[in-house]
């Protein structure tokens, strides 16, 4: 049995793992229908003001006031992260008459073929009007927005994220925010969600300054990582998850399970 102190410099979970006889089986993916039509919700309820007017009507107030918005249809769209996300995404959009740019450093034939066109991150981030991020997390993307990044975009942008918090460096973005470089933020994900979100803290103060500066703008929706959450998506999970434990009990192989680099390198 190998003793855990002999894991020092192994450099990821997998590879500790495999080293102790563990095997990792993960869900791949459960609904990219939810998270696509999420951050199309969270695009419309920005430029039409939905949840603004929800609020007024209820009480009782039926002016329209404030209310202007626009159509979604004719403007440019940069949809950064082209995997299946990105695509169910890209696609309604151009229906609706948008002009749809990627970047990703995998294209996909899908993106091509409804119409959307590749270009360089530099020129998405300057001709787009709307930017809805559906890229991993990885050391290049991290602060992929930042003070720098914002400032070569269109003014008035509006940005979308359901993919990670991290994507988006806040600070930087309450900034934006504050000068109208950035005229619309719909987000789903926050880098320091971890011990706000799926809690109720609607009795407590809550102590992160920066949520709590982006809360206060009009022109932001904050949402608590609730894209994925769907019937649909949950029962994707449960019938996945069984399956996983099932193989494993039955000694299967699955394309679910997750290696070391090692491992797939062959050494």
């Amino acid at each position: 049995m190998l003793d855990v102190r002999q894991l020092e410099g192994w450099v990821t979970f997998p590879e500790a793992a495999e080293a102790l006889g563990i095997s990792i089986r993960r869900v791949l993916a459960y609904s990219p229908y939810a998270v696509a039509e999420f951050a199309i919700g969270l695009m419309l309820t920005l430029s039409r003001k939905y949840h603004r007017a929800f609020n007024r009507v209820r009480e009782g107030n039926f002016g329209i006031d404030g209310l202007l918005g626009f159509d979604l249809h004719g403007r440019t769209v940069g949809i950064v992260g082209t995997g299946k996300i990105g695509v169910l995404t890209a696609r309604p959009l151009a229906a609706m008459g948008c002009r749809v740019l990627g970047f990703d450093p995998f294209q996909s034939p899908e993106f091509t073929a409804m119409g959307g066109q590749y270009t360089t991150l530099e020129e998405l981030f300057a001709t787009a009007d709307i930017i809805s991020l559906h890229c991993p997390l990885t050391p290049e993307s991290y602060h992929l927005l930042n003070a720098q990044t914002l400032a070569k975009m269109k003014p008035g942008v509006m940005i979308i994220n359901t993919s990670r918090g991290a994507l988006i460096d806040a600070v930087a973005m309450v900034e934006a925010l504050k000068r109208a470089q950035v005229g619309f933020l719909g987000i789903d994900v926050y880098e320091q969600e971890a011990d706000i979100f799926y809690e109720d803290l609607s009795g407590e103060i809550i102590q992160d300054d920066v949520l709590q500066r982006l809360l206060t703008f009009p022109n932001v929706l904050v949402t608590s990582h609730q894209a994925y959450f769907t019937d649909t998506a949950l029962q994707n999970i449960a019938d996945t998850t069984i399956q996983n434990l099932s193989d494993f009990e039955q000694g299967k192989s699955s394309a679910t399970e997750v290696h070391s680099e090692k491992r797939h390198a062959g050494r």
